[in-house]
């Protein structure tokens, strides 16, 4: 199974395919304000540059948040169209998820995001992958306290985050992500929406007018 995985939740471009439990190609740029421009031309260069056709893939997996409000609407637009245009199964994962995957530590994992104010998206997983505090908008003292009922964990992100505890950078491994969830159900395309994880600003402003 040939397989496309796209995420652009964050300042970064992370796309790749997978093919039979092999990487054939990957990109991880950051774009910072200019993704919106380049993610669509660069996964065009990708396939283009290794010559993969493509109508070639047989599953799509694209990041749908938490994240950045900008970004993730971008992937999940990129891949929605792709989708339905080429009827292409499609799933989604959370960037959470992406990243404890990404981790080489054998230890229960800590998956964090700033969203400011002293918020973050956060989750804890198990040794085993498997879901302690699922993924969500949270004040950094209430994760805090989470964390105090676990022993050992490694904390996963990019971020300056105010958490104790020892930290590793995020790197995606796109082909264990994809190898994990290769099998994962597919969606409608129609159905593919964003999962912010809490409100837009401009959804909040307007809850507060």
């Amino acid at each position: 199974m040939r397989i496309l995985y796209i995420d652009t939740s964050s300042s970064f471009l992370y796309t790749g395919i997978v093919d039979k439990n092999k990487l054939l190609c990957e990109v991880k740029k950051e774009y910072n304000h200019e993704l919106s421009k380049y993610a669509l031309p660069e996964i065009v260069e990708m396939f283009e540059n290794n010559k993969i056709d493509p109508k070639s893939i047989d599953k799509i997996i694209v990041v749908n948040g938490p994240g950045s409000f900008t970004g993730i609407r971008i992937g999940i637009t990129i891949a929605k169209v792709y989708a339905w245009s080429l009827n292409i199964p499609i799933t989604t994962i959370t960037s959470l998820e992406a990243m404890m995957l990404s981790s080489k530590k054998n230890t229960n994992y800590v998956p964090v995001i700033d969203a400011r104010r002293d918020y973050v998206f956060g989750a804890i997983y198990s040794d085993k992958k498997e879901q302690i505090l699922k993924p969500k908008h949270i004040k950094i003292e209430d994760l805090k306290q989470e964390l105090n009922s676990i022993d050992d964990y490694i904390i996963i992100t990019n971020d300056e985050v105010n958490l104790d505890g020892e930290t590793e950078s995020y790197d995606p491994d796109i082909l264990t992500i994809v190898d994990y969830f290769k099998d994962k159900e597919p969606m409608n395309p129609h159905a593919v929406n964003p999962d912010y994880l809490k409100l837009t600003e401009a959804e909040e402003s307007k809850l507060n007018d």
